[in-house]
């Protein structure tokens, strides 16, 4: 059975927002080495599927498929890409697969196949959806020593809580951390 596992690069205080278009673009680039890269392509795991909407597909294949020959782009690159979209037609950067109509059936269906596990990343708007309908296994949170104060965050404000258990920590040279937590249900009051 294959897991769908999400992968969030968060700030202290919850902002995951870093694109051209944001305030504080670049704010986790300061943080990167060549060490916390080995270990995020580590908690990926050896082999991956990535799990990605059309904003996260289309945002990626302006940088994945040219960023060169290194560790993390070879996995993201030869990933298969299962997007959320409307418009599957226009998907060019494979290995690339189009989710169709029912998210949630879909994934369930795909869960039980073998494979290699799913990478839910950068796709804030799946990532409530797929805890509220029970199928993320693993929370995976990559926490930068930055307060941003104001930007996209990981959760929408209607989403439903959850319990999540502690699994692991790793930190990184610049004081990033990884922490991990497996998805246990709804928090009951």
């Amino acid at each position: 059975m294959r897991k769908i596992r999400i992968f969030e690069h968060i700030s202290l205080d919850g902002v995951i927002e870093h694109g051209e278009d944001y305030e504080y673009g670049g704010w986790t680039a300061p943080y990167r080495t060549p060490a916390g890269q080995a270990s995020l392509l580590e908690a990926y795991g050896p082999g991956f599927d990535l799990l990605i909407g059309r904003r996260t597909y289309d945002s990626w294949l302006g940088f994945w498929p040219t960023a060169g020959d290194f560790p993390m782009a070879n996995a993201i690159n030869s990933a298969t890409k299962y997007v959320v979209t409307h418009r599957p037609e226009s998907l060019t950067w494979g290995p690339v697969k189009d989710l169709g109509g029912d998210l949630v059936e879909a994934l369930r269906k795909l869960k039980s196949t073998e494979g290699p596990d799913f990478v839910l990343s950068g796709s804030i708007s799946l990532t409530s959806v797929l805890l509220d309908a029970g199928l993320i296994d693993e929370v995976i949170l990559i926490v930068y020593p930055v307060l941003l104060g104001k930007g996209k965050r990981i959760f929408s404000d209607s989403f439903d809580a959850r319990k999540l258990e502690f699994v692991s920590t790793a930190t990184t040279p610049t004081g990033v951390l990884l922490n991990t937590y497996r998805h246990l249900g709804s928090l009951k009051s």
